[in-house]
């Protein structure tokens, strides 16, 4: 009798995502997203105006609440905002050791993307489309898809 060999199973499996339009998926993820928004904060010297042009034109006095005490639900939009900053960071420290990592975000890029702006500066002003093309440059250059 011959047995058919097959090749073996890959190791990777694509994590599933998220379905946002899931309330109780959003209240799942919303805490965990202040936390991670916090660290980014930290890790790209980000000031309080920049946080909350990042989420989306957030008050001030509305992320300071959040930091003590997380919103239940953060909404899609800004779940999403959080997703690509976090995607950004990942692919950045992939790319580049740690300290360079941090301050690629706050230097001006000759980058067509960037028109000599700093990449945060670019994701204020154009919001989600501009997270959106700033992680897919990244992701390019990983040799991601």
């Amino acid at each position: 009798m011959s047995t058919i060999l097959k090749a073996p199973a890959s190791r990777y499996e694509a994590p599933v995502a998220p379905d946002l339009t899931d309330a109780s998926e959003r209240r799942r993820l919303s805490r965990a997203a202040i936390h991670s928004v916090q660290r980014l904060a930290g890790a790209w010297q980000l000031s309080v105006e920049e946080i909350c042009a990042l989420l989306g034109g957030v008050p001030a006095s509305t992320w300071h609440s959040w930091r003590a005490k997380p919103p239940a639900d953060l909404g899609f939009d800004r779940l999403m905002r959080v997703s690509y900053l976090l995607g950004i960071y990942t692919a950045l420290h992939a790319l580049h050791r740690d300290e360079l990592a941090d301050l690629w975000v706050r230097r001006p890029n000759a980058n067509v993307l960037f028109d000599g702006r700093t990449p945060i500066q670019t994701m204020i002003t154009g919001g989600i489309p501009a997270m959106a093309e700033v992680r897919a440059l990244l992701d390019a250059r990983r040799g991601g898809l």
